[in-house]
């Protein structure tokens, strides 16, 4: 008994520190967790949350990418040139004021912005009030709304401009402008667009992103052997790092976009095509 004894002793404090340091990380763990949820709080259902309010390296903001809400894929428009759209409009304000846009911007409910659902970011577009003809420039700045038979969503002063504050929405018809390129000295309004086009540039395919660096190089390594320009492209955001392995090299969107098919045709389970 004594002998056992003799062994208990030494052992307990190491059980404590033990417990010790599993209750701590656990408890750790908790905080993390806590803190994550923060991160992935819902987004209020009309809008998409910002993409960490940073912006893709590249030509292509990751605002340009495919994205699904409630079930229903959007795939965001390549050019603005020539969209014309009659429908219904709403305004957001106070619950919004304050919080991210899509592209990372801080929603100002007394700016001359709107969300639309596919249209570039930063496409100035002119909104006309079909019941008083009264017209209005708003730029694109967020993802929205995702209301069945609404095509835009204006900020409060832009509604207010047109007489839609108190009814709430209003017959519209939305003209894709562009890109301001120049604005007027006297209210700094946008007075000359560019059309805000991704179709042409320097695309290629992304087939796969990995979080530790050897399993993409290995992977990138596999890919050279059949396919051209397999490289990796870091990329960070409140994930972490990530290593994006892409693969093809392309002048112009539409044969990246046929190369992505043909990819995910031979099995590949996820493709897409990029501007770099």
């Amino acid at each position: 008994m004594m002998r056992f004894k003799f062994f208990r002793r030494p052992v307990r404090p190491t059980r404590f520190l033990v417990q010790s340091v599993f209750m701590f990380f656990m408890g750790f763990s908790l905080v993390l967790s806590g803190c994550s949820s923060k991160l992935d709080e819902p987004y209020p259902r009309d809008h998409v949350p910002p993409s960490a309010g940073k912006k893709q390296s590249g030509k292509t903001p990751a605002t340009q990418r495919p994205y699904t809400i409630k079930g229903k894929k959007y795939v965001p428009l390549a050019t603005a040139s020539g969209y014309v759209e009659k429908g219904i409009a709403s305004w957001y304000g106070k619950k919004f004021h304050g919080r991210k846009t899509s592209n990372g911007e801080t929603y100002n409910m007394y700016a001359m912005t709107a969300a639309h659902k596919t249209l570039p970011m930063n496409t100035w577009v002119q909104v006309e009030n079909l019941d008083n003809g009264r017209v209005i420039k708003v730029r694109v700045n967020d993802r929205g709304p995702f209301v069945t038979g609404r095509i835009i969503d204006l900020s409060y002063t832009g509604a207010n401009k047109i007489g839609m504050v108190g009814p709430g929405t209003a017959r519209v018809r939305v003209t894709a402008l562009g890109k301001a390129t120049s604005y007027s000295k006297k209210d700094h309004t946008p007075v000359a667009f560019k059309p805000v086009d991704y179709w042409k540039g320097n695309f290629t395919v992304q087939v796969g992103a990995f979080k530790v660096k050897t399993n993409a190089e290995n992977y990138r390594k596999k890919l050279s052997l059949s396919y051209l320009n397999a490289h990796i492209v870091p990329y960070e955001d409140y994930r972490g790092r990530f290593y994006r392995v892409r693969i093809g090299k392309f002048s112009n969107l539409k044969d990246a976009v046929g190369f992505s098919k043909q990819l995910m045709a031979e099995g590949f389970d996820h493709t897409f095509a990029v501007a770099e």
